[in-house]
């Protein structure tokens, strides 16, 4: 049986040193959402599918953030050294962001956390995702495609406009299935229902989604009534990214417990069943 770990124990025992990554490209890929492609040698683009790194917004006029942005890793790849990241403009820190032009710097701490976990014993599995989600699940979905798993991605927007990923996944010869708010077919009854079809047509081994709550409570359900394994990766606000601030500890359920974890080293991606 071959297994890809995403957890990083090197991680949680030494943190990695800041890279001072170098600014290929930051172009929009529609109306809200920006790619950020760096050059970030050695460590920076060894990133597992799940995993985050802490980045160094710039300051730009009265965007001035007070701590770093967490950030999961949209696309890494040690051959040529770079590392991706989609972000939505939305605050001071992705304001820095978007300022950001060809051969600039900024430097990023990372790669950190526990990333997703897959097994190549599988033979089918759905990826769940929504708005920047998509950023998270990417490269979940590359590593399936490496594995030889069969993949099926549901692709979650509010209209066609606002869609991001489908090509990418497709290219990995996942079974796109996109829904839609303006259309009705993202409702929580409509996509439950399409869910269902799909993992008794495929026989499904496993589920997994990153932030939409309302989405992790949908395949969290269907994880347990199916007995299928299902995986979550949780967006939180953190500061310091390696489990020392406490900032980010959510509370789970194991073995009937509540216990507390730190998103930021315990997950970001945690067993859906885990999640209260």
């Amino acid at each position: 049986m071959n297994v890809i770990s995403g957890c990083c124990q090197a991680t949680a025992i030494t943190p990695p040193n800041d890279t001072l990554a170098v600014v290929i490209s930051n172009e929009w890929v529609n109306d809200e959402y920006k790619r950020l492609v760096l050059q970030a040698d050695g460590a920076a683009c060894q990133s597992l599918p799940g995993q985050f790194f802490n980045l160094l917004c710039p300051s730009e006029g009265e965007n001035k953030p007070y701590f770093r942005r967490p950030m999961s890793t949209y696309k890494a790849d040690p051959s040529n050294g770079q590392v991706e990241f989609l972000y939505k403009v939305t605050g001071k820190g992705t304001y820095g962001l978007e300022t950001l032009r060809e051969s600039q710097t900024l430097e990023i701490l990372g790669p950190l956390g526990k990333g997703f976990d897959l097994d190549s014993s599988w033979d089918h599995m759905i990826i769940v995702a929504r708005g920047v989600g998509l950023a998270t699940l990417a490269p979940l979905a590359e590593a399936a495609h490496q594995l030889g798993i069969r993949l099926t991605a549901v692709l979650s927007a509010r209209s066609e406009k606002s869609l991001l990923s489908r090509e990418r996944f497709a290219s990995l010869g996942a079974d796109v299935q996109v829904v839609l708010d303006e259309d009705g077919s993202s409702a929580p009854d409509q996509l439950e229902q399409l869910l269902r079809q799909i993992i008794a047509r495929e026989k499904t081994n496993a589920l997994f989604t990153c932030g939409s709550k309302r989405l992790t409570r949908l395949l969290k359900k269907l994880s347990a009534e199916l007995g299928l394994v299902g995986q979550v990766a949780l967006e939180q606000q953190m500061v310091c990214g390696l489990g020392m601030c406490q900032c980010c500890v959510e509370v789970f359920e194991v073995d009937g417990l509540k216990v507390g974890k730190r998103v930021c080293l315990e997950g970001p991606v945690f067993d859906l069943a885990e999640v209260v």
